[in-house]
């Protein structure tokens, strides 16, 4: 199987090593505006060749797209064609507008996922082989792509042990926005009140466990979250309105003194555990 691998950074490198796990053939070439990425990609044996023209992907079984979502739509527009047997995937936060920019003469080619996977790191150095098992695939307006594309998608992620949704693009954002985007905007915002009120002693000091955790997630490359944000706008404000509408019922209750009432609150946040 020849593979080509756009973007050699955690989600890239990852697929890269989770593809040489589960497959013997195999040829991957991979690519990244970053030189410093391929050189590492290249000495970390993610992949096995590096190029910087884009026409040596034409020749690929598989294409993947895994950098943020403007280079998504700006690489699309450089595939005016593509062979039949060629199954092109991007592997973008936001799916609606990454869909409504394919080339009609690739659209066939063309698959919209969403693996729902990841950490804070990035970079080739971060690629880590399990990344993608058993965790969620989305994939998007599927019924668009071809019938070799659809099959040939499902089984590469199934072969590498994920769980595959259906939505539609625009149904996916904005349970996005809620599920994944505003919880980073969240754990930014986080960081910036602590970091502005607080001195690095006693953060080091009373950090614990909690604030870790929700902290953590503020690591995450702001060139890739700024791109992420653009591209999902108004699902997201409105993800983030629905949540200082519920920060604001908190601040009253406490406010208030209406312990009852804020227990009872808590009491209906417990349960979104129930379900995960």
């Amino acid at each position: 199987m020849k593979v080509g691998i756009i973007g050699l950074g955690l989600m890239g490198g990852s697929f890269a090593l989770a593809l040489k796990d589960q497959y013997t053939d195999l040829e991957i070439l991979g690519y990244d505006h970053n030189d410093q990425h391929c050189i590492e990609a290249l000495q970390l044996q993610l992949v096995d060749k590096i190029t910087d023209d884009l026409e040596a992907f034409c020749d690929r079984d598989l294409i993947i797209l895994a950098i943020p979502v403007d280079g998504i739509i700006q690489i699309l527009q450089e595939f005016d064609s593509l062979p039949e047997t060629t199954t092109l995937i991007d592997f973008g936060s936001t799916k609606k507008k990454i869909v409504d920019s394919v080339p009609p003469s690739i659209r066939k080619n063309f698959v919209a996922a969403h693996p729902m996977t990841g950490t804070e790191k990035f970079g080739p150095s971060a690629a880590i082989p399990d990344l993608y098992r058993g965790q969620v695939v989305v994939l998007c307006d599927i019924e668009a792509s071809g019938e070799h594309q659809q099959k040939f998608a499902k089984k590469i992620f199934t072969d590498l042990g994920m769980k595959i949704f259906y939505m539609e693009a625009q149904e996916h954002d904005r349970h996005a926005a809620f599920i994944s985007h505003m919880p980073h905007a969240l754990s930014y915002a986080l960081a910036n009140a602590v970091m502005k009120q607080e001195n690095p002693r006693a953060i080091i000091a009373l950090a614990g466990g909690g604030f870790r955790d929700m902290s953590r997630i503020a690591k995450s490359s702001p060139n890739m979250w700024t791109d992420i944000f653009r591209q999902n706008k108004e699902n997201l404000i409105q993800a983030i309105q629905c949540f200082k509408g519920e920060l604001e019922r908190c601040e009253a209750l406490v406010t208030e003194e209406k312990w009852d009432e804020l227990y009872t609150w808590m009491q209906e946040a417990n349960k979104l555990h129930e379900i995960l």
